[in-house]
C-alpha cells in the first residue's frame, strides 16, 4: 500500500509592476482561506505566503491537489492586485530587515532569533510522508542523510537575491545555514536519542520550541510523517508532483531497509555540510561528493544512482513515468535555477525572471 504524503509550498508575495516584494501576505491568505480554509497560512515574513495539500496516497490525486492550490492560491492575490511567485529567494526588492507578521508567535522568534529573522526572506517545498511511529521516522532519517545533497541539487531554484547573481544555484540554503538548528540532520540511534538531544537544544536557549527545528529532514513535531524540508519551492506544479513522488519513493526504500535491519550510513558532518555547499553552490550542473565514499562525483552522476536506488519502489508503489520524467526533464532543462538564469539572458533583466516565476490561477 502506497504511503501517503502531502506538500507544502511557500511563495513570494511580489507588486505586478515593479516585481518587489510586497508585504501583502495576510491579505492574500485571509482571501485564499474562503477557498482553502486552513492549508492557505502566513509565514514569518510578511511577503510570504503558504499553502498545503492535503494528505494524499495517490500522485494523480496529489498532482490535483498542487495544481488547484496553486490557482486558488493565484487567484487570490489577483485580487489583492499582487502576484504570487515560485522562487526560493526574492529576485527584487528590499528585504532587510524583513517585515515581520503580526502574532504572538512571531514576536517571540523575533525576540529569541533577533537579526536572523531579519533576512529570512526563502521559500522552500516540504514533502510529508506517512510513517507508523516516531521511531520508525527517525530510523529513515538516517537512511536520507546520503541523499539530501543530491535532492538539493536537483530542486535548487534560487539564483538570485535582490537584484543580485549570487553565483549559486541555491542560495536559500545558505540562508538557513547560520541557524542554530538547521541544514543536515546528526546521525540519531533511535528516538529517545533524538527527543535527548532536542530536549538539550530546547533547554539552553538554542530552540524556541519544537516548531524551530529546522533540519532538513526530521519526525515531524504535529503529524504522523517525516518530513524533509530542503529543496526550494518547484517552479512549476509537475516538479512539485515529480519531487514529492521522488522522496516517497526514497523513504519507502528507506522503510524496507530499516525492517531488515540495515544500519544507515553514517556520513560525518563535515562531509555532508561541503556535499550541501557543492549542491547548493552548483546544482546539477556541478560536480559534488559522494558522501558514502568521500570522492568526487557530478551531480548529475549522482541523481542517476537515485533514481536507479529508488527504482523497487517506484515499480511497486506507482511513480516511476513521475519521476524519471521529471529527471530526464532537469538533466535536459536545467534546474529552476538555470532555467532563472535564462530568463535572464534573453533581455538582461530580471523582471522577466519574476515574470517567469509567477503562479497562474488556472
Amino acid at each position: 500500500m502506497p504511503l501517503r504524503l502531502g506538500v507544502e509550498e511557500e511563495y513570494f508575495v511580489v507588486d505586478p509592476v515593479s516585481r518587489e516584494v510586497v508585504p501583502r501576505a495576510a491579505a492574500v491568505v485571509r482571501r485564499a482561506a474562503a477557498a482553502l480554509g486552513e492549508r492557505a497560512s502566513t509565514e514569518l515574513v510578511d511577503f510570504v505566503a503558504e499553502a498545503k495539500t492535503p494528505p494524499c496516497d495517490d500522485l494523480g490525486k496529489l498532482d490535483e491537489h498542487i495544481r488547484s492550490m496553486r490557482a486558488a492560491m493565484a487567484a487570490a492575490a489577483a485580487a489583492e492586485g499582487v502576484r504570487l511567485a515560485a522562487t526560493g529567494t526574492p529576485v527584487l526588492g528590499e528585504v532587510v530587515p524583513a517585515p515581520i507578521s503580526a502574532g504572538p508567535r512571531y514576536a517571540e522568534s523575533r525576540a529569541t532569533y533577533r537579526g536572523l529573522d531579519d533576512e529570512q526572506s526563502i521559500c522552500s517545498c516540504h514533502v510529508h510522508v506517512e510513517m507508523p511511529d516516531r521511531e520508525r521516522a527517525v530510523q529513515v532519517s538516517n537512511h536520507l542523510r546520503p541523499w539530501l545533497p543530491t535532492l538539493l541539487a536537483l530542486t535548487a531554484n534560487s539564483p538570485y537575491w535582490c537584484g543580485r547573481d549570487t553565483g549559486h544555484a541555491c542560495w536559500r540554503v545558505m540562508a538557513w545555514a547560520r541557524w542554530p538548528v538547521a541544514g543536515p540532520p546528526p546521525y540519531f540511534a533511535s528516538a529517545a536519542h533524538y527527543d535527548d538531544v532536542v530536549g538539550t537544544l530546547l533547554g539552553c536557549g538554542a530552540l524556541m520550541d519544537t516548531g524551530t527545528i529546522f533540519w532538513d529532514v526530521r519526525p515531524s513535531a504535529r503529524l504522523p510523517t517525516v518530513e524533509v524540508r530542503l529543496a526550494d519551492v518547484a517552479p512549476t506544479a509537475a516538479e512539485a508532483t515529480a519531487f514529492a513522488a521522488l522522496v516517497r519513493a526514497l523513504v519507502q526504500v528507506s522503510a524496507a531497509a530499516v525492517e531488515a535491519g540495515e544500519r544507515a550510513p553514517d556520513p560525518p558532518q563535515e562531509m555532508l555540510r561541503a556535499a550541501y555547499w557543492l549542491a547548493a553552490r552548483d546544482g546539477l550542473a556541478g560536480t559534488g561528493m559522494d558522501v558514502r565514499t568521500g570522492r568526487p562525483a557530478a551531480h548529475r552522476e549522482l541523481a542517476g544512482e537515485l533514481l536507479a536506488h529508488v527504482l523497487p519502489a517506484l515499480r511497486d508503489g506507482g511513480g516511476l513515468g513521475t519521476v524519471a520524467g521529471g529527471v530526464r526533464r532537469l538533466l535536459a532543462d536545467g534546474t529552476g535555477a538555470e532555467r532563472q538564469r535564462g530568463a535572464y539572458r534573453g533581455r538582461g533583466r530580471l523582471t522577466d525572471v519574476v515574470d517567469a516565476a509567477i503562479l497562474r490561477d488556472r
